[in-house]
């Protein structure tokens, strides 16, 4: 039996596949979840082989809920909004449905992901493009929570092998990113990327001190002290007004 979960706020939409799928054979619905944190835990805990996937959801939308699964898995997106196709099939998605989709489409999406079962193995997901909410804050996966940082309590960002550090007053926490999304992504008037490794939220920043050879370190509101390099100290100093 292929084990199918589908996420979806609207209870109406959820109905709409769960009909679709009793009428075929093979197909076990494990689940159903009315947003992306009981989806997530749903995806750890049951496993599926196939998750029917809304997008605009309260709380995390599907993309950022995806961000956070650890095994690679199989999506089929159903959502309303058709200006997100693009970012679907970047995520390697398997099939985008838009609403209200018919039977035939709902078919030919099942009879999609069959096809490229036999022909290519699940993919991981990877980084996604940027996300309409993606300045505003950041969402981590902290152990069995889930935590949403609102960007304004970002104190920096540090690069971390495949990961970025995202540093709070409250705790340091880790993010599958780059550092140079960020840099693209956030508002360039608060954060700016002081070194190869540290993009910095300027408004932690309490001064600039001499190290080394003509090098300088900035001073944060926390005492702490992070390079800034060579080539990123006249526009940090131009971003300062000084």
């Amino acid at each position: 039996m292929i084990k199918v979960l589908i996420i979806d706020d609207e209870p109406l939409a959820r109905s709409i596949v769960r009909s679709f799928l009793q009428e075929k054979d093979g197909y076990e619905i494990v689940g159903e979840c009315a947003n992306g944190y009981e989806g997530l835990k749903s995806i750890d805990a049951l496993k599926p082989d196939l998750v029917f996937l809304d997008i605009q959801m309260p709380k995390i939308n599907g993309f950022e809920m995806l961000e956070l699964v650890d095994d690679p898995i199989s999506v089929i997106f159903t959502t309303a909004f058709d200006e997100y196709a693009l970012k679907a099939f970047e995520t390697s998605a398997v099939d985008y449905l838009l609403k209200p989709f018919s039977e035939e489409r709902f078919d030919q999406a099942l009879a999609k992901w069959k096809n490229t079962q036999k022909t290519e193995p699940t993919k991981a997901f990877g980084e996604i493009s940027k996300q309409p909410d993606d300045h505003l804050r950041i969402v981590i996966k902290d152990g069995s929570s889930i935590k949403i940082i609102p960007i304004q309590d970002v104190i920096y960002l540090e690069a971390y092998d495949d990961y970025v550090k995202v540093h709070t007053s409250e705790k340091t926490y880790l993010k599958k990113k780059t550092l140079t999304y960020y840099e693209k992504t956030l508002n360039k008037r608060q954060f700016v990327r002081i070194h190869r490794s540290y993009v910095l939220n300027i408004n932690e920043l309490t001064g600039i001190e001499p190290f080394e050879k003509n090098s300088y370190r900035a001073v944060l509101k926390n005492n702490k002290r992070i390079p800034i390099s060579r080539t990123a100290y006249g526009p940090l100093k131009e971003s300062l007004g000084v």
